[in-house]
């Protein structure tokens, strides 16, 4: 098993792969660990596009006041961390030991504590228990259970198409030399646009972003 940074600074293993039947006890106590003394959080344009959405402000407005915007070094791809309260460290939505925007919280807290690996070029996805578990048990409750209580499965088919597309792009970027490029810049802004910022809320997300991204792939076969 791998060990990496747990999200409350406390280090955490991946257990192995887990089956849609296999069973996960747990239920989460609603002590608000996970959203204090954390590190960011990525977001994607769905992620950024829900938040936006139930904050009634365009999505460029949310990531100017909550997020972070950088080049992501290993993808080349624009990309936004979710950046925590500098006074406490916690997660800027959490008050009073709540989430205030449970509803249209990114996929990684909906998720926690599991981590979800998805392959770019199958679209299989696979979803670890990240250890050892905080919270509850429920005996007998099924990984299934907990995505349908999650509202995990209803999302699964954008993640997932999200996670094609990133890759499909970030390997362009690089294969055309990365930020060697002489026109990287403008190839960035212009995938920036396609990933997180044209979207018009009265819309859904999802027909959007492959309008977007079929924009963006022939233009994308000029500038590189």
């Amino acid at each position: 098993m791998t060990v990496e940074p747990g999200r409350c600074g406390e280090a955490l293993s991946l257990g192995p792969a887990l089956a849609a039947g296999d069973e996960f006890p747990f239920v989460c106590a609603g002590c608000g660990g996970c959203c204090r003394k954390r590190r960011d959080l990525v977001l994607s344009g769905y992620d950024l596009y829900r938040i936006a959405r139930r904050l009634y402000l365009p999505p460029r407005v949310v990531a100017q006041a909550f997020c972070k915007s950088y080049i992501a070094p290993q993808s080349c791809l624009p990309a936004l961390r979710l950046t925590p309260s500098p006074e406490t460290g916690d997660c800027r939505f959490l008050e009073g030991g709540a989430c205030v925007i449970h509803e249209a919280r990114p996929l990684a807290c909906a998720l926690y504590p599991l981590g979800q690996c998805i392959d770019p070029d199958t679209g299989a996805v696979a979803y670890h228990a990240q250890l050892p578990l905080c919270g509850l048990r429920r005996e007998g409750r099924t990984l299934r259970q907990y995505l349908a209580d999650a509202a995990l499965d209803e999302r699964a088919g954008t993640d997932t198409r999200w996670a094609v597309v990133c890759t499909r792009l970030s390997r362009r970027l690089q294969d055309a030399g990365g930020p060697a490029h002489p026109h990287f810049s403008a190839a960035v802004h212009r995938i920036a646009r396609a990933l997180y910022w044209d979207y018009s809320l009265g819309d859904e997300f999802y027909p959007q972003f492959q309008r977007n991204v079929e924009i963006l792939l022939p233009l994308l076969e000029r500038i590189l």
